[in-house]
Formats: structure tokens, sequence, C-alpha cells
């Protein structure tokens, strides 16, 4: 394989990676994923190549398989050998970035996870419901956390990073980006600034088209 392969669904979390593929002008075959959530064949497809069958999946040329989008993320920059998206090891922004990067996918992104199927997590119908809103107001918690070190006008201040990538994907989710403009105007600016950029204009019109 000449390229990489990005298994993944427009709006979900691939576009975080397929964003990345694109600015690093990588090239990449992306493979249409049906809605995991309805499809038992789509699980049962994907988890032959990553048994917790989720997006983003990456394989890369040499066949390995890199899931996690922070590992992608830092893979990335070191294949490229760019600090556009990650600063170098010794910037000054390199702790900031990585706490946040971390913070993003290991605290935020599982609240998606949790909420978007509570039936995986939760066996009492009734119950299912109050864990929805319990996870989702503790994502809004977290959220106003991340409002607190926001820099202007991008997360890490004057230099653009794959933070504000994540910033422009995840605040078009739940509680999506009405929420994000009242309670974290910061983040909502920055994700607003990132729709803006034009290395990216075609990833966000296929993977949100209707915004």
């Amino acid at each position: 394989m000449s390229g990489y392969k990005l298994y993944g669904r427009a709006g979900w979390g691939s576009a975080l990676v397929e964003a990345q593929l694109v600015w690093y002008g990588l090239p990449f075959e992306f493979e249409q994923v049906d809605d995991l959530f309805k499809s038992p064949e789509a699980r049962a497809k994907l988890e032959t190549v990553n048994p917790l069958a989720q997006v983003p999946t990456l394989v890369l040329p040499d066949g390995g398989i890199m899931s996690e989008s922070a590992a992608i993320t830092l893979l990335l920059a070191d294949i490229a050998g760019r600090d556009s998206l990650v600063p170098a090891a010794g910037a000054r922004e390199r702790p900031k970035f990585l706490r946040w990067l971390v913070f993003l996918v290991a605290n935020i992104y599982p609240t998606f996870t949790y909420a978007d199927d509570p039936s995986r997590f939760v066996s009492v119908n009734a119950a299912r419901d109050p864990f929805r809103a319990a996870t989702e107001a503790y994502a809004q918690r977290l959220w106003r956390q991340v409002e607190r070190e926001a820099g202007s006008p991008w997360f890490l201040g004057e230099r653009f990073s794959a933070l504000d990538i994540y910033l422009a994907i995840m605040t078009r989710w739940r509680p999506r980006r009405g929420w994000f403009e009242t309670e974290t105007p910061r983040l909502f600016a920055i994700a607003r600034r990132a729709d803006q950029v034009p290395a990216l204009a075609q990833v966000w019109q296929r993977n949100f088209p209707t915004s």
C-alpha cells in the first residue's frame, strides 16, 4: 500500500485524523464505515482491523494499525517532519499542547462514548436517560475547565495547532455550537476561526456539509 487507509464516517471522530492527513498532504484512502451503533455487520468488519471497532482507525503504508487519535496526532507530526500542528520538543507551547490534547481525548471524548449508546454500559432501561444526562453534564463541566485555559486567537495563543482542529470538530457534537457560544465563548471563537482555515475547507464541507 503506497498511502494510508483511514476507516471513518463523515462527522465522526475520524474527521480529526482526516483533517491532519489533508493538512500534511499525506496520501490516503477513506474507507467508509457504516453506523457502528446501528450495524452489527459494520462493527464486525471493523473489529477485524481494530478489536474496539472504533474510528478513527488508520492503516499505515507498511500495514501497521494505529488507533487513538492523540497517538495518531503525534505520529503524523513525526512522519511529516513538521511542527505546524504539534509544537516541537523544547517549544514553549509543547507542555500545554500535550496536556490539553490528552485531556480532550482522555476525559471529554469518552463522554460521547458513554452517552451515545448508554445501553452498552447501563443494563436497566430506566437508568439510561439519567446516566446520559449525568454524563453530558459532566462533559459540560470539563469544557468549562478547558475554556479557562484557552488562549487567543488560537488555543495556544498566536500559533495554530491540532488542538484547534479538535475544538473545531468536537464543538460540533453535543452540546453543539449554540451552547459553546453562550457558555464557553473563547472555545467558540477558536472553533469558528478554524472553520475558516482554507487548507481544511474541503474537510469541513465533507464532514459537516449542512453547517
